[in-house]
């Protein structure tokens, strides 16, 4: 007996999600519908979907990886910053097919435009004809073999989905004047998304049985939950997400604090963390391009304990001295020292004031608990209304208070879509769950350094942005203080090198700085 086909439709933020984590769920294989012989729109869609799932999918993977692995994703913005003024598509083509060093890719993206307007859809006999003119462009049909005509449909394909997609997010960030989180949520590019049973399964207690399509409502899904599903994002990671996010932030010409860049370099910042001017400046004589403070040093230092908002006074005193340095630096503000976001963007515009790049801004409390997600989200939506140019460092602690995955996941989606400039995941050191988070975010992600975790190297290849030193430095700096004195007054062996007074002296006191100061 046939089975009659049965459409499925999902718009429940957790069925979506799984329906996409489900490998009997595949994208539709569009029927050939007779154009060009092996060069039609039609031929391009079955191509390029059949490399997407079923026993190729990992050879259209590889194939993609290594097309983008040849790019670097700061290296794209910065061409699209950089690229002529016009079409929003055409310069999301041309700026992918230069990086790719395509011949002629002003042509490349004038052809691909016309596709993209029948790719997903539809047919167009100009449509065909660009894509039998993209195909002899890329692949050299005289004696082409299949391989090299499918690696052709391949970064064919890729150029029309950017086309589509990437322009889309540009357009929505732009209309709105919104971040490019924020943009993915409420104006997300991929709006639905239709897939098709290749064998049995069950979604949210539903049969779905082999050939059967199942619509998903990815707009009515991120109206009801704050992480993002589509443009690449978990469970099915798109490999060039890094890339079209890239692309996208270029064209929005938004352009970056010096601090900023360093967030968006082809290896992460690795910011250490100073206590007072001597330790920063030192670290700055090094070639530490950016510094960071403690909170745990600057509270310890004066007496006070560390996280229960009682070194305010201390920390924009410490700001206001590192501001003589000319070096860059954040500060590390707890909570905010407040639980009322006016105040906390008060205390973000006096410690720009005194030179501060950034701030590192989190939500653990002093009980152990998390500040509510709202609450949060309205301290970091306050001080970028109120200085836009300082850069937000979000933190959360679940991972140090042992909340779930999930609910990291969806802090951070909530505190990029408020407007934060990076977040910070104290704690995570499982190299699994870092990819997973890195796929997910539109900003950096800030890991603290554990010697027990991942390498430089390795959080490097996992996507990480930037990588803090927390209070490792202030402790190992009492602990080899207490080393040196107790084996000196027990007689023992100790390394005692050290830097010369005038050394420090030329530290704590800049240039231009009178001595008597």
């Amino acid at each position: 007996m046939t089975h009659m086909i049965t459409t499925h439709e999902f718009d429940r933020h957790e069925d979506v999600r799984a329906a996409l984590a489900d490998p009997a769920l595949v994208p539709e294989l569009p029927a050939a519908d007779g154009g060009t012989a092996g060069a039609s729109v039609a031929w391009l869609r079955a191509t390029v979907v059949r490399f997407s799932s079923g026993e190729r999918h990992r050879r259209r993977r590889a194939l993609v990886e290594a097309e983008l692995d040849r790019l670097d994703p700061a290296a794209l913005r910065r061409a699209a910053m950089e690229a002529p003024a016009g079409d929003v598509r055409l310069r999301v083509v041309r700026t992918l097919a230069e990086a790719l060093e395509m011949p002629e890719p002003g042509a490349v993206a004038e052809a691909v435009t016309v596709v993209a307007e029948a790719y997903f859809g539809g047919t167009d006999p100009a449509a065909d004809e660009a894509v039998a003119w993209l195909t002899a462009h890329l692949a050299a049909p005289e004696g082409a073999d299949e391989a090299r005509l499918e690696a052709a449909a391949n970064r064919i394909g890729l150029l029309v989905q950017a086309c589509a997609a990437t322009a889309a997010l540009v357009e929505a960030a732009a209309e709105g004047d919104v971040p490019l989180a924020r943009a993915l949520r409420e104006a997300s590019p991929v709006r639905a998304m239709r897939r098709v049973g290749a064998r049995a399964t069950r979604i949210a207690g539903r049969e779905i049985a082999e050939g059967d399509v199942v619509l998903l409502d990815v707009a009515a899904a991120h109206r009801a939950h704050p992480v993002p599903l589509s443009f690449g994002a978990p469970p099915r990671v798109c490999p060039g997400r890094a890339h079209a996010l890239a692309l996208a932030d270029g064209l929005l010409q938004r352009p970056l604090t010096a601090f900023a860049g360093l967030h968006h370099q082809a290896a992460p910042l690795l910011l250490p963390n100073a206590w007072d001017y001597a330790s920063a400046a030192a670290l700055a004589e090094q070639g530490f391009r950016a510094i960071g403070t403690t909170s745990l040093g600057v509270a310890a230092a004066a007496g006070l304990p560390d996280g229960v908002a009682a070194t305010a006074e201390a920390t924009v005193a410490l700001a206001r001295r590192l501001g003589r340095g000319s070096f860059l630096f954040t500060v590390d503000v707890e909570g905010g020292f407040s639980d009322d976001p006016l105040d906390v963007a008060v205390l973000a515009r006096k410690l720009y004031d005194a030179g501060a790049a950034g701030i590192n801004l989190e939500d653990g409390r002093p009980d152990g608990s998390l500040a509510p997600l709202e609450l949060h989200a309205a301290k970091i939506a306050a001080v970028k209304a109120a200085v836009p140019e300082l850069f937000v460092n979000a933190r959360t602690d679940t991972y140090w208070l042992g909340r779930r995955e999930e609910e990291t996941a969806a802090r951070l989606a909530v505190y990029e879509q408020a407007g934060a400039d990076g977040v910070f995941v104290p704690g995570l050191s499982d190299p699994d769950r870092i990819a997973a988070l890195t796929a997910m975010l539109v900003v950096p992600l800030n890991i603290l350094y554990s010697p027990t975790g991942p390498s430089l190297t390795e959080l490097t290849a996992l996507g990480v942005r930037r990588v803090s030193l927390g209070s490792l430095l202030y402790r190992s700096a009492l602990a080899a203080a207490v080393s040196t004195a107790t084996a000196i007054r027990d007689g023992r062996p100790e390394d005692l090198t050290a830097l010369s007074y005038a050394e420090v002296q030329a530290l704590a006191v800049p240039d231009g700085i009178p001595r008597s100061c």
